[in-house]
């Protein structure tokens, strides 16, 4: 197969997606849609490629000829863009999240199946230096078998909160609860060992002073207990505490792997520490490693430590027919997903286990088919949920207009297309 022709929609979000095809031999970018006039122009002055159709709405940009489809627009929207468009028959790359509701769940994994083309899950974190070494040990069998893990992805956003809601007062961000965006800490685990979740239990930071001032409604963050298939436990958190941290751990039965801390300035979560034995918990002989995995020079200029790179091209690999190609398929995504999906339904009942469902069952799916719980209010319906478990804050419009001023200052200085471009914000 030839080059991949490639559509983004989300220009701000998606210019690392172009850049990767601006650089691979394997695809080319054919069109890009943004609903807003401004991301498309600035993206149009970059790129400088009369080959390249641009759109404003998605309707037209779906009718495209192109083979693939990448999802960088709002975080609670990819589902319904990826179903139709795998309803086109072109494969999709989703970045995170997977969706926002049980009800998108189950129509997503329909969809794919009855497509028969790629989903692909951009769970960046995945791809990191770090993360991807202990993948490539763990299914080895450097540690023996996964007993206990922990994901850490800890972002204050509040310095930047005007570059990604834009003072938008209905923007997703302002709007999901605190367990919601759980899968940069999370799905590392999942991608390193191939588990599943069967119960969580879900715990919401109750403070939400700093989160407030920007207009978000929420608990700072959110913390997820998840029980793993084989009895594994994984403790996830997530948020906007003090201090930026991503970091990683994983036990096994004869080992133990963990990613470097970003206080020891040792490489952040691109150096690992691995320590192991041949006896599965008898403590013989025991090696130790620390390295920094060889990186993939290509994607050295890419952000989230190359690993925008590194996902996109295992995407286009896998559509040109390589089975080792290490995609994230949709069944894995919602594993990522869903733990903090219930881990919030655990919080509003007081913090009980609840079980998490595995949608490759199709007898499992029936249940939610009509579940619409969420705090959108434009998908919920009757199933609306508060975005705090104290109930959803009233937050006065001043505050939005502030946000919003300190945007338009952003903005003008260039500093909001930097911050949108990395964070995954970028206007459909």
């Amino acid at each position: 197969m030839g080059q991949i022709r490639i559509g983004v929609l989300g220009a701000y979000r998606g210019t690392s997606m172009i850049n990767y095809c601006e650089q691979s031999s394997r695809a080319r970018v054919v069109a890009i849609c943004d609903k807003n006039p401004e991301a498309l122009q600035r993206q149009k002055d970059q790129l400088n490629d009369p080959s390249v159709a641009w759109y404003d709405n998605f309707d037209s940009f779906i009718e495209h000829p192109m083979d693939a489809v990448v999802l960088a627009n709002y975080a609670n929207e990819h589902a319904p863009f990826a179903i139709r468009c795998l309803e086109k028959g072109l494969h999709v790359f989703s970045e995170v999240l997977p969706c926002q509701t049980m009800q998108e769940a189950v129509n997503l994994v329909e969809a794919v199946e009855r497509s028969g083309k790629v989903y692909a899950y951009g769970e960046n974190y995945c791809y990191m230096a770090g993360p991807r070494e202990m993948r490539r040990l763990y299914q080895a069998g450097e540690i023996g078998e996964f007993e206990y893990g922990e994901g850490e992805y800890i972002h204050n956003c509040a310095p930047i909160w005007p570059s990604i809601t834009y003072g938008e007062r209905d923007h997703w961000r302002n709007n999901m609860y605190a367990t919601f965006y759980c899968t940069h800490s999370a799905g590392p685990i999942f991608h390193i060992t191939g588990l599943r979740p069967v119960s969580v239990v879900g715990f919401e930071g109750t403070k939400n002073q700093r989160r407030l001032e920007g207009g978000s409604k929420a608990g700072q963050f959110g913390m997820e207990i998840i029980t793993l298939n084989n009895g594994g436990i994984i403790k996830s958190i997530h948020g906007d505490l003090y201090k930026n941290s991503i970091w990683y751990t994983v036990y096994g039965s004869k080992g133990r792997m963990e990613t470097a801390r970003e206080d020891a300035k040792m490489g952040d979560s691109g150096r690992i520490y691995v320590n192991s034995d041949a006896y599965a918990g008898e403590y013989g002989p025991e090696r130790l490693s620390t390295y920094l995995p060889v990186s993939d020079e290509r994607s050295a200029a890419f952000s989230h430590g190359g690993s925008d790179y590194l996902c996109m091209d295992e995407f286009v690999k896998r559509i040109q027919g390589d089975e080792t190609a290490d995609t994230i398929d949709v069944y894995q995504a919602l594993d990522m997903f869903l733990p903090g999906m219930f881990a919030y339904r655990s919080v509003l009942q007081g913090g009980v286990s609840v079980a998490v469902p595995n949608l490759r069952d199709k007898a499992q799916r029936d249940a939610f088919r009509n579940d619409t719980a969420c705090t959108d209010p434009h998908v919920a319906g009757d199933q609306l949920l508060p975005v705090f478990s104290k109930g959803t804050p009233e937050i006065p419009e001043s505050v939005y207009d502030h946000v919003k001023e300190l945007w338009e200052k952003e903005k003008n200085g260039g500093d909001y297309v930097k911050a949108a471009m990395t964070q995954g914000s970028s206007k459909k």
